[in-house]
């Protein structure tokens, strides 16, 4: 298989550290690696593969001879860093949002939408959708392409390493706190996450949903294809370190029984069915962090809606929903397109 020079922009941060981590587990054919980060982290030396690579600081000339470019430096970063590295001539897999609505760039999950990645020659851009979009729509595709969904109501229930590295961080030193009957210090986050909840992820728009609630419905159309899905979401943030776990209700034109929803997915590529409710078995991210599937359980049919069926969803997003997603897109670009 050819290999290609590969950066690591944002190698540093908690999604850096998992790209590293999927790429060396996956064997990804790479030829050079270079490890890019803001000037604060130069220098720093991290082991990929037993060698041992230093940190370069992120700029418009670092993407000389680079094939792939991961990015995952945040928004602001990838706007204004992006272009240069097509400019170069890499193929850019983003993983921040600052691309993914532009109509002119595919937003890929490759279990849904893999004939989108043809799609990057008009910018040189492959956006890497919201960790939540990802992990309900891998299930949601097969239902879709059986009997077409007309709504989606999902509730998240987001850990806080969706939030970086300082509000796990801060989760773990509170629960300190609080045994030692200290008081509770809240930086990282708006208000204090140990033993509580808080119903706000990102900033409120207009309409009073917050943007990481608008990104699930307009990522999930744009990824499905289907503008005409109606989509409603509420985004949580709880008190748990990694795994994302979604309540997700669909409706859809035909009606699909419960045992037709467990066939569907338990034959989906990405999907793992764990539902036993006699023997209390259902996903739960206390078990599933550092794996890479969506699981799916307590599948059942909507008693408040005739062709309705509702389930339960958790995926790692710092796998799945973000690192993992980047680098199946990055497979797919290199066996077939570059």
């Amino acid at each position: 298989m050819k290999e290609f020079n590969v950066a690591v922009a944002g190698a540093t941060g908690a999604v850096g550290d998992v790209f590293l981590e999927i790429l060396a587990q996956r064997n990804f054919p790479i030829k050079n690696l270079k490890l890019l980060a803001s000037e604060r982290s130069v220098g720093k030396k991290i082991k990929f593969k037993g060698e041992e690579f230093v940190v370069e600081k992120l700029d418009k000339d670092s993407f000389q001879n680079i094939d792939i470019a991961l990015f995952s430096a945040g928004g602001d970063r990838s706007k204004e860093f992006a272009p240069y590295a097509v400019q170069s001539g890499a193929v850019v897999v983003d993983n921040s949002s600052a691309f993914r609505m532009d109509p002119e760039i595919p937003l890929v999950v490759p279990e849904v939408n893999p004939q989108d990645i043809a799609l990057y020659k008009k910018r040189g851009i492959i956006a890497n959708p919201n960790c939540t979009t990802i992990i309900m729509v891998v299930p949601l595709k097969p239902l879709h392409d059986y009997a077409k969904i007309k709504r989606i109501v999902v509730s998240t229930y987001q850990a806080v390493s969706g939030a970086g590295a300082k509000a796990m961080a801060e989760l773990e030193s509170q629960i300190r706190q609080y045994v030692n009957g200290e008081e509770i210090k809240v930086s990282a986050l708006a208000y204090q996450i140990a033993f509580n909840l808080i119903p706000q992820i990102d900033i409120f728009t207009d309409n009073l949903y917050t943007k990481e609630e608008m990104k699930m419905v307009n990522e999930t159309r744009k990824i499905m294809g289907d503008s005409s899905i109606n989509i409603t979401a509420t985004t949580v943030r709880v008190p748990v370190f990694r795994c994302h776990s979604e309540s997700v209700t669909i409706e859809t034109e035909k009606k699909i029984t419960r045992q037709e929803a467990v066939e569907l997915l338990s034959k989906a590529p990405g999907v793992t069915v764990i539902d036993d409710p006699q023997n209390k078995k259902y996903p739960m991210p206390l078990f599933l962090s550092g794996t890479d599937d969506c699981y799916v359980g307590r599948i059942r049919e909507d008693i408040s809606c005739e062709k309705g069926l509702s389930m339960w969803i958790v995926g790692d997003q710092l796998r799945k929903g973000a690192a993992l997603n980047a680098i199946q897109i990055a497979e797919i670009l290199g066996e077939k397109y570059l």
